[in-house]
């Protein structure tokens, strides 16, 4: 369904409406008394998950020589991964001193930095859009 819509709308729209879809749903899942709403909230973060897996890639496709596209997907994915063990070593002593030990509080601030990241997708270059705004005919998707 992405793929649809990148022919018709700039990947950098796309992935900011997906990521500010995917916080509301966290924050969702928080505010939510009934257990059958949760399979709304869990809709929402799996539209932004399949933005996740996709959409960055596709727009740095879009950004760099295709002879350099393996060695620039490397360094991506260490931007990638890094953050992801710190996020594993701090995420301990940050629920246990900051967060109240409550796991429903990690979700939340999971929820609202989701949207923050939705928003600064705006900061992405336009460069990013290059073929998939020119013709659909994207190397990337």
């Amino acid at each position: 369904m992405l793929l649809a819509l990148v022919k018709r709308l700039s990947a950098r729209s796309i992935h900011r409406v997906c990521l500010v879809c995917g916080g509301a749903g966290l924050i969702l899942a928080v505010a939510l008394q009934q257990q059958y709403w949760l399979v709304v909230s869990m809709m929402l973060v799996g539209v932004a998950w399949a933005s996740i897996l996709s959409m960055p890639y596709a727009m740095l496709s879009n950004a760099i020589p295709a002879q350099k596209m393996g060695f620039y997907m490397g360094v991506f994915n260490f931007f990638i991964v890094i953050p992801q063990i710190l996020a594993s070593l701090g995420l301990g002593p940050l629920m246990k001193h900051a967060l109240g030990d409550n796991p429903m509080n990690a979700v939340f601030l999971g929820g609202c930095s989701m949207i923050v990241a939705g928003l600064c997708v705006g900061l992405v270059s336009k460069d990013v859009e290059g073929a998939a705004t020119a013709g659909g005919q994207d190397r990337g998707l």
